[in-house]
């Protein structure tokens, strides 16, 4: 092992740290990388409408490409695109020359990532991807490089200075790739209409799947699982439903099925603090009139919105014409994974 990388390792003394520099360094690298933004926002023109119009009529995948660094942001990019409605994936550009180049298809759009333009890996595949007559979209830092010159669509990606003090890690030409990718796919989202619901549907795994796509009626108790009892129904007896369908609650509806309240724990906790009789007192006369009630039609998370609002842990779920279908209670939320 080398001496230069001992030297590299050696640990530092932490008590000799100036805590005011690493801060001013910090800020220095959100100044630098801020301005270079700034600066890129005005260089969004028709090159970018170019590419955009390109992906949209794109009939197959985009094939995002990069080496190293640019390598790591074109696979955040196309991870990106593909949960925002552009079909996506990464390929590597030294992986394409060795047999990877087969999963591109006279159908695809190539999106190649270099901040030099020049970059060995990338450029040797270029005359394949010609050959093949895919449209191929680069996002440079140098208009007159070989990856821009080749190109039909280019996009100007330079930055003045990296934020390295060194003005050689990438740090700004990387940040200003990956916001200009954020760009792509979101105009992209906006242009095809792309709702919460496709969002969703790609994510079904995840929190915002959850939230996203799980209704009420998916979580909610139906049928004789629906804790009910009639307005003259003893509260004795009303708390052995309660008991039996583990809701924390009963909903008290009339002959006709009308909802008329809720009676809850908390409802059953005033009661005993005012010494009420429950052997013979009907539930009608210590119910909470009306209660709170959300469509079955609603996101689960709605529901969870509206039961955090009013502080209650059981809801209940009527259809179009207000009449009771389900009880839904914040364990089964917290089960599904909503809250």
């Amino acid at each position: 092992m080398s001496s230069a990388f001992h030297a590299q390792a050696r640990p530092i003394d932490t008590g000799s740290v100036d805590a005011q520099q690493l801060v001013a360094s910090a800020q220095a690298v959100f100044d630098v990388e801020m301005a270079a933004l700034v600066a890129l926002r005005e260089r969004i023109d028709g090159g970018f409408v170019a590419a955009c119009k390109v992906l949209m009529g794109c009939t197959g995948k985009v094939v995002l490409t990069g080496m190293g660094k640019s390598g790591h942001i074109a696979s955040k990019i196309a991870a990106t695109l593909a949960s925002t409605g552009t079909p996506a994936f990464f390929v590597h550009p030294g992986e394409a020359s060795h047999g990877d180049l087969g999963m591109i298809t006279r159908d695809d759009v190539v999106l190649a990532l270099s901040n030099s333009g020049e970059t060995t890996e990338v450029v040797t595949i270029l005359p394949l991807i010609k050959r093949l007559s895919v449209p191929l979209i680069a996002l440079t830092g140098r208009p007159g490089s070989t990856m821009a010159r080749t190109a039909d669509v280019h996009i100007d990606v330079s930055v003045a200075l990296e934020a390295c003090p060194l003005n050689l890690a990438p740090t700004s030409s990387t940040t200003a790739t990956l916001v200009m990718g954020d760009a792509l796919a979101v105009a992209l989202l906006e242009a095809r209409g792309f709702t919460e619901e496709d969002f969703a549907r790609t994510h079904p795994g995840g929190a915002l799947g959850r939230r996203l796509l799980i209704k009420v009626s998916d979580l909610m108790h139906s049928g004789d699982a629906i804790p009910r009892v009639l307005p003259d129904t003893l509260l004795s007896d009303a708390l052995l439903e309660i008991t039996r369908k583990r809701m924390g609650m009963t909903v008290i509806l009339d002959a006709e099925q009308n909802v008329r309240g809720v009676f809850t724990d908390g409802d059953l906790r005033r009661v005993l603090e005012q010494g009420v009789d429950v052997r013979n007192t009907p539930v009608a006369s210590v119910m909470t009139p009306g209660g709170r009630r959300i469509h079955a039609d609603r996101l689960a998370a709605e529901a969870v919105a509206l039961m955090e609002r009013h502080k209650i842990t059981a809801i209940m779920v009527v259809n179009d014409a207000d009449q009771l279908v389900g009880v839904l209670n914040m364990h089964d939320l917290l089960r599904a994974g909503v809250v």
